[in-house]
């Protein structure tokens, strides 16, 4: 029987799609970094796992397709992908799902999008069956940029974003890994089914969630005067900032038909993700 690894089970989409496969009668392997936060599915496997340290490659004997979420923002993160490639290569895997980013490159505008496109690279070169699963910024994140105030700040300008529903995510995963090989050497590009500025993003929040939300765009200037406090390293200030340009210079506004190829419905609307989040 094919022996399907996740990573990422206690976020938002490794856990979508965790349960979407264990409903399925599928039976996986979670790879977690402190079992006791594992979801507790019917004939799971847990093992612990944590990118960049020792026992990846153990984790993931007998594993034929692994789900790999990106780790979290680090200064080291791409390393961390690196090395676990290179376990999955020295445990026998055959094929790796990647979650990557919509536009992965070395010239992504935004910055952590140039992290995506070098684990990419790495995944090709390492002679592994890959599937990438490229999602956007996901809807239900981007209320939570605002402030205490409901202030989303940024320069994004009039820019549009086509936000993904974390879930439409996830099962699009759960698509993937059910059948890996008719999926093999494919990229998904996953979006919501419009585009929005921040304004329309401000309103819309507002609405569903009877809370006041609005949008400041700013310059680059004042949105690092505006971060400041948070005492952050520079690398992760530029990230941050990055969300926005990107956005204002159009990387973001692609809508894709690939959530509905993929899941045989539309993609959930910005509108319904909220609602659904409880926000």
């Amino acid at each position: 029987m094919t022996t399907i690894a996740l990573t990422g089970s206690t976020g938002a989409v490794g856990g979508t799609a965790a349960h979407l496969l264990a409903d399925s009668g599928t039976s996986v392997r979670l790879l977690v970094r402190d079992p006791a936060r594992a979801p507790h599915l019917a004939g799971a496997d847990v093992r612990e796992a944590t990118y960049g340290q020792p026992g990846c490659a153990a984790a993931l004997e007998g594993v034929d397709t692994v789900f790999m979420v990106s780790g979290h923002e680090a200064a080291d993160r791409l390393d961390q992908h690196r090395s676990f490639v290179d376990a999955a290569v020295e445990a026998g895997v055959r094929q790796i799902v990647y979650l990557s980013f919509v536009g992965a490159s070395a010239t992504s505008g935004f910055t952590l999008g140039r992290d995506h496109g070098a684990t990419e690279d790495h995944i090709r070169a390492s002679g592994l069956d890959w599937t990438f699963v490229r999602d956007n910024f996901y809807a239900e994140v981007l209320p939570q940029f605002a402030d205490e105030h409901g202030v989303i700040r940024g320069p994004a300008g009039h820019g549009r974003v086509a936000a993904v529903s974390q879930r439409d995510v996830g099962a699009v995963v759960a698509h993937v890994l059910l059948d890996p090989r008719e999926h093999s050497g494919r990229t998904y590009d996953l979006t919501g089914p419009e585009a929005l500025t921040f304004d329309e993003v401000a309103t819309i929040t507002t609405r569903i969630t009877g809370r006041r939300f609005s949008f400041v765009d700013e310059t680059i200037d004042e949105a690092r005067a505006s971060r400041a406090h948070f005492g952050a390293p520079d690398w992760q200030v530029d990230a941050w900032i990055s969300t926005y340009t990107a956005i204002r210079d159009g990387e973001l506004e692609h809508v894709s038909g690939d959530v509905e190829r993929l899941l045989g419905r539309p993609a959930t609307s910005f509108d319904e993700a909220v609602a659904e989040a409880g926000l």
